[in-house]
C-alpha cells in the first residue's frame, strides 16, 4: 500500500489524538492541528516515537484563513493530502443550555467549527485527490446527528449539518475513487465529555458514577481508540465500496 498524507485536525487529544496515532502505525503521514501547541507536539512526539512521521501545525479553525495555511504547510512538507479527518469542533458542554437561554455567540461559534471548518477543508483538499483519482475523507460527527443532545441544539444542529455536508460529498465524488463518509460517536471518554459528565450529574440530580455507567449500553463510556479504528478503516484501500454512511460506534445506543 502506498504511504498515504493524512491531514487530523483537533489532533491533540481525545479522538483526533487517537486516529492520528493509528493512522501513523498503519504507515501513514500523518499532520495534526489544534489550537494548542503543548498537546500537538506530544502527539507528533509520541508518533516519531514510534518511527512514524508526523507534523504538527497550530491553528484556530474558527478562523476561516486558516484553512489555506493549515493546506498549504502540509502540501509544503508532503505534497497533497490524500485522507482527510474532519475531527475538530466544540461540544454542547463548552456552554449547555436550554434554546430559550441560548447563547447566540456560541451558537455562530459551534456551527462555524464543527460544519464550516470540515467544508471549507474539504473544499480545500478534494480537486487533488479528484485528479489522482483516490481520496479519503472522513467527518466525526455523533450519535447526536441521529439523536438530539438535551441543552445541546447547536451541537445536534451542527451534527446534523456534517451529515448532510457528509452526504452531499459522498454524492458528487461517487465513481472517482475518492469516499466520504462520517463516524457518530457515542458518548467518549474525552475531556470535553468529562465537563459534559458535571453538567449532566447536576442537571438530573445524579452520581457522576451513574451518569457514566448510563452512557450506554457497554455500561461505560466508549474509548477514543474504539473509535478510531472505525475511522482508519474508512481511511484504508479495502473501504474503497463504502461511501455516504454515517457510522455509529456507540455500544448499541442508537440502532438503525
Amino acid at each position: 500500500m502506498p504511504t498515504r498524507v493524512a491531514l487530523v485536525t483537533g489532533g491533540g487529544r481525545g479522538i483526533g489524538r487517537a486516529i492520528a496515532m493509528e493512522l501513523a502505525r498503519t504507515g501513514a503521514r500523518v499532520a495534526v492541528t489544534a489550537r494548542s501547541n503543548d498537546e500537538l507536539h506530544e502527539t507528533v512526539n509520541d508518533i516519531q516515537s514510534t518511527g512514524g512521521e508526523a507534523l504538527a501545525t497550530t491553528e484556530d479553525l474558527a478562523d476561516r484563513a486558516a484553512i489555506p495555511r493549515l493546506v498549504d504547510a502540509v502540501e509544503h512538507h508532503w505534497g497533497p493530502v490524500e485522507i482527510l479527518v474532519n475531527n475538530a469542533g466544540i461540544g454542547s458542554s463548552a456552554s449547555p443550555r436550554p434554546i430559550v437561554d441560548f447563547d447566540d455567540e456560541f451558537w455562530d461559534l459551534t456551527l462555524r467549527l464543527n460544519v464550516t471548518s470540515p467544508y471549507l477543508l474539504t473544499k480545500r483538499v478534494l480537486p487533488a485527490m479528484l485528479q489522482a483519482g483516490w481520496g479519503r475523507i472522513i467527518n466525526i460527527a455523533s450519535i447526536n446527528a441521529h439523536v438530539p443532545a438535551m441543552h445541546g441544539a447547536a451541537y445536534t444542529a451542527s451534527k446534523h449539518a456534517l451529515a448532510g455536508l457528509t452526504k452531499a460529498t459522498a454524492k458528487e465524488v461517487a465513481g472517482s475513487g475518492v469516499t466520504a463518509n462520517a463516524v457518530c460517536p457515542g458518548v467518549t471518554a474525552t475531556q470535553m465529555n468529562d465537563r459534559r459528565m458535571v453538567y449532566d450529574a447536576q442537571r438530573l440530580g445524579k452520581s457522576r458514577e451513574q451518569i457514566e455507567s448510563e452512557a450506554s449500553p457497554l455500561g461505560r463510556r466508549l474509548y477514543p481508540e474504539e473509535v478510531a479504528a472505525m475511522a482508519v478503516f474508512l481511511a484504508s484501500e479495502q473501504a474503497g465500496a463504502i461511501n455516504g454512511q454515517l457510522i455509529n460506534v456507540c455500544g448499541g445506543t442508537v440502532m438503525g
